[in-house]
């Protein structure tokens, strides 16, 4: 879709480019002198000669090995082997850093939502919500963390040992998030890994990089020097150098697999690799012949084509029961082709221009591929292209063969597979490398019961007649086999970025009057029994 710049509402033009010239390391905001990477939106806008193009957006510097290798010896200073500022903090005061960034960060909603909008092109609604949600995390991160502190704050006793137990820091953090969330799902690894005493190195992805201009800052503020620090540039020229030193103890990545594979083969030490990873899935929706359509086809709706597809969490594929495979495409599909397709800002917009110039060409390949091998484009707009956009193609009848029935097509492509024997997404999803979510569509218990207890082996998250999701944040979020390592709910997102440690110390007067000393002097850190309010 192009657009004049006249024609986008004021509230939501770019009036100035963002040349993002700083770069954070050990506290400092580094001036940049060398080459950038230009920062373009797939909106099309005229430009100064009147040619319709992309909207470029800024630049942000485009750093390489030596910055990335300054911003690990930064981290690992910071932590010091233990010893530094922030590692040994006690819990209060790294609650209060964290509470001071987020109300810098609080400051810079409307620049932060503008960039979301037109890096990656999600509506203003959507933009709105990933910020104010990550907003929401980090008080729920601050909160979850005080009850585990006051959990702590005690001491046990068995066979005549008493122990003090908390939950330590791991060291150093590299964090790299994905486009599709650039925020949100970021600071899901970012602020948990931080709040519990580990300093961090951070790069934004590839697409919604400029978003974080406006919050380094704020960062740079928050906390002491060291324990953020935030790196531009292409993640070969930046990640792998920092990986083949063995000097990060917790890779952090929201992203494919194979990136996953290839940082973590770099890393000398593999074995002492802490891995937090959110990663891609093939979340297929099982609709059962008693299932209420006008529901299914609308949780479909928004579970295939929110934000495009573009999320791990998307429904990635259709089992429709044979006995109403007909109706359920005919609806389906008039439904898919009211959808409407335009700018962030538009009123109504459902469908905005896809962040990654190659996608359309990319979804054009799996619809062919499809066709040649049996299927058809149900719906009349299916396959539609423009510069920037592929409207959603309804694929049928999918079959094993096809690739889009083995990629994830991260994108506005729908395929549905018929089937009249349940064993078949059974087999189709305990084959599959994947295994985050599925939606179950039906109502009869009995059909129902011995479902769910099946696929909840397959899975980690069974959706009764609802489209698959991540939310809310307190609930668990992970996956089997290639969909992730580890979990990242508020609570758990705290233990996997941290590890149970402890003091123990015999029952016997000699120790037990150290320890009194130590809980009355306040001297320790670690050793303490004060209750956070």
């Amino acid at each position: 879709m192009s657009q004049l710049n006249t024609d986008i509402p004021k509230a939501f033009q770019i009036e100035n480019t963002l040349e993002q010239e700083h770069y954070l390391v050990n506290g400092e905001l580094i001036h940049w002198k060398g080459t950038t990477a230009d920062v373009f939106s797939p909106i099309r806008t005229a430009n100064a000669n009147g040619d319709i193009e992309p909207t470029r957006l800024g630049s942000t510097p485009d750093l390489g090995e030596k910055e990335a290798l300054l911003a690990l010896d930064a981290a690992c200073n910071a932590y010091d082997k233990g010893q530094g500022e922030w590692p040994t903090m006690k819990v209060a005061d790294r609650i209060a850093c964290m509470e001071t960034f987020v109300e810098k960060m609080k400051t810079k909603r409307e620049e932060v939502v503008k960039l979301i909008m037109w890096e990656i092109c999600k509506t203003h609604a959507d933009a709105q919500k990933e910020f104010d949600r990550t907003v929401e995390y980090i008080y729920d991160t601050i909160e979850d963390y005080k009850q585990m502190d006051r959990d702590s704050a005690k001491f046990e006793k068995q066979s005549g040992i008493h122990a003090h137990i908390r939950r330590g820091p791991l060291g150093v953090v590299l964090c790299l998030g994905p486009y599709n969330y650039p925020l949100n799902e970021t600071f899901c690894l970012l602020i948990p890994a931080l709040i519990m005493g580990n300093t961090t190195i951070f790069k934004p992805a590839k697409f919604g990089v400029l978003l974080i201009a406006p919050l380094i800052e704020a960062f740079q503020e928050s906390f002491p020097k060291g324990v953020v620090n935030i790196l531009f540039g292409r993640g070969r020229a930046v990640a792998s150098p920092i990986m083949k030193t063995g000097k990060v103890n917790v890779l952090a990545l929201i992203g494919h697999s194979s990136s996953a594979n290839a940082l973590q083969a770099l890393h000398p030490k593999q074995n002492r690799l802490r891995m937090v990873y959110g990663l891609e899935a093939k979340n297929p929706a099982i609709v059962l012949p008693d299932a209420d359509l006008d529901l299914t086809i609308e949780e479909c709706l928004a579970g295939t084509l929110s934000f495009n597809g573009q999320r791990c969490t998307a429904l990635k594929v259709l089992y429709v029961h044979e006995a109403i495979v007909d109706e359920f495409n005919t609806r389906f599909s008039k439904k898919v082709d009211a959808l409407k397709f335009g700018n962030p800002w538009e009123e109504g917009a459902k469908l905005t221009p896809l962040p990654e110039p190659n996608k359309p060409a990319y979804i054009q390949e799996l619809i062919d591929d499809a066709k040649e091998k049996g299927a058809s484009i149900l719906n009349s707009k299916g396959g539609e292209t423009t510069d920037n956009y592929i409207f959603p193609a309804i694929l049928y009848p999918v079959t094993k063969d096809m690739r889009v029935y083995e990629e994830e097509q991260f994108g506005p492509v729908i395929p549905v597979i018929p089937f009249s024997d349940i064993d078949q997404p059974l087999d189709d999803m305990a084959a599959s490398n994947y295994g985050q979510q599925v939606s179950l569509f039906g109502k009869d218990i009995k059909t129902l019961a011995p479902l769910i207890d099946t696929l909840v082996n397959l899975v980690c998250r069974v959706n009764l007649n609802s489209s698959c999701q991540r939310g809310p944040d307190v609930y668990p979020f992970t996956g089997r086999k290639d969909s992730a390592v580890a979990t990242l709910s508020v609570h758990d997102a705290l233990r996997s970025f941290s590890i149970r440690t402890f003091l123990a110390s015999k029952d016997n007067d000699y120790n037990n009057t150290i320890l009194e000393e130590l809980l009355d002097s306040r001297a320790s850190n670690f050793v303490s029994t004060d209750y956070i309010l």
